[in-house]
């Protein structure tokens, strides 16, 4: 597997396709349709991820095998630690062991950086994949409901790693 750190505004526009494709295959089972496409467009529409890299220290790659772009994972450069904001997979690639290796890379950013953890936030019924992060070291140690705007909000745990 390859990974293709994004920078142009081409890049972007097929993070931001592939976002919308996955997206919308995998939230219709905890979130509505509404809610989805609101947090599309306010986190992962073309003009979000621009901002993202360019204003707010976010580092995006897409996963490519044999020319498919399977997934994505975004991260954001903190003071104290690496927050793992994104990683997604699409369905065909899931348990395959993409998602550890995106994990595998995302560590590596995490030391080029020097930083000490890495941090997440994940939907409380989202128990496949809290169950994926905690097989990989990831501990809870808060929750959090954030009021996103249009009558929306993230119920999430958020979890921790220790590199």
């Amino acid at each position: 597997m390859n990974f293709i750190n994004i920078k142009t505004d081409e890049d972007i526009e097929k993070l931001a396709g592939l976002a919308s494709e996955i997206w919308h295959e995998y939230w219709p089972v905890i979130l509505s349709v509404e809610q989805i496409d609101y947090m599309i467009e306010k986190f992962q529409s073309f003009n979000a991820i621009k901002k993202q890299i360019e204003e707010e220290r976010y580092i995006y790659n897409i996963m490519e095998d044999n020319g498919n772009f399977i997934g994505y994972f975004g991260v954001c450069l903190k003071d104290n630690y690496l927050f793992l904001s994104k990683l997604y997979i699409r369905k065909d690639f899931r348990e395959l062991g993409c998602g550890k290796q995106a994990f595998n890379k995302i560590k590596q950013i995490a030391m080029q950086f020097n930083k000490q953890s890495i941090q997440l936030t994940v939907n409380k019924n989202n128990t496949n994949t809290i169950k994926a992060y905690e097989k990989w070291g990831f501990k809870t140690i808060d929750s959090a409901v954030t009021d996103i705007g249009s009558g929306f909000v993230m119920d999430d745990y958020i979890m921790e790693y220790y590199l």
